[in-house]
């Protein structure tokens, strides 16, 4: 049963970067799920803030980055009045060296009015990744967001290893999914390394985020009222 049943419709923003399209795939899949457990949602991309690709000189991973970019651009950006709106939040970035993407840094920076009135604090915040390798620095990415939510007072959701999904090959971070990109990007052929498994992985963290704050939301009200 959704759990959104308990008190309504639980709102939820996906806000990610990709370059190359395999976080694309991760919050797509985030946002079917809390669609399906019966969330409001908001799938929001944060754009780059350059106009010329990371590494020229890599004509693979650029050709790639150019291909994902023409793909998404059709598709709504982010903006703080999402994180204003939302009760959830699943944030997405590629690792760079063991550190969230610039273009999500950009956009993290934006919400410092929000913060600045407590419009972040008891937020459920929950945030997944992909790398070129399996130890490319996805526990340093996840954690340096959670830095930013500690500030913000949020409800940091983990997923842990509370479903056997957790368990898979492909899967294993308990601080939230993470893929394994492979260490080139090529046109034709992007996000192919992003599994079944980190799929239904990303599905499952994202019910458990809004299950959470959904009991979250209803036992503040029952609070409040006493």
């Amino acid at each position: 049963m959704s759990t959104a049943v308990i008190d309504g419709a639980t709102k939820v923003a996906i806000v990610y970067y990709s370059g190359t399209g395999n976080i694309h795939r991760l919050a797509t899949a985030a946002a079917e799920a809390a669609e399906a457990d019966g969330a409001r949602v908001r799938l929001r991309r944060v754009p780059e803030y350059v106009n010329e690709p990371l590494a020229p000189e890599f004509t693979e991973w650029t050709a790639a980055w150019a291909e994902h970019a023409a793909a998404v651009a059709h598709l709504p950006t982010a903006t703080v009045d999402d994180l204003d709106w939302a009760e959830v939040v699943l944030w997405g970035s590629p690792g760079r060296f063991g550190l969230i993407a610039a273009p999500l840094k950009h956009f993290i920076d934006q919400a410092w009015p929000l913060h600045a009135r407590r419009g972040l604090v008891n937020k459920v915040m929950s945030s997944f990744t992909s790398t070129g390798s399996p130890h490319g620095g996805q526990e340093s990415t996840i954690l340096s967001l959670n830095n930013v939510f500690y500030h913000w007072g949020a409800v940091i959701v983990p997923p842990g290893t509370a479903d056997d999904i957790q368990l898979a090959p492909s899967n294993g971070n308990p601080y939230g999914v993470s893929s394994v990109s492979g260490p080139k990007a090529v046109a034709g052929r992007l996000a192919e390394n992003v599994t079944d498994d980190n799929l239904a992985a990303i599905a499952y963290q994202t019910r458990r985020a809004v299950e959470i704050a959904t009991r979250l939301r209803l036992g503040l009200a029952v609070g409040a009222s006493r």
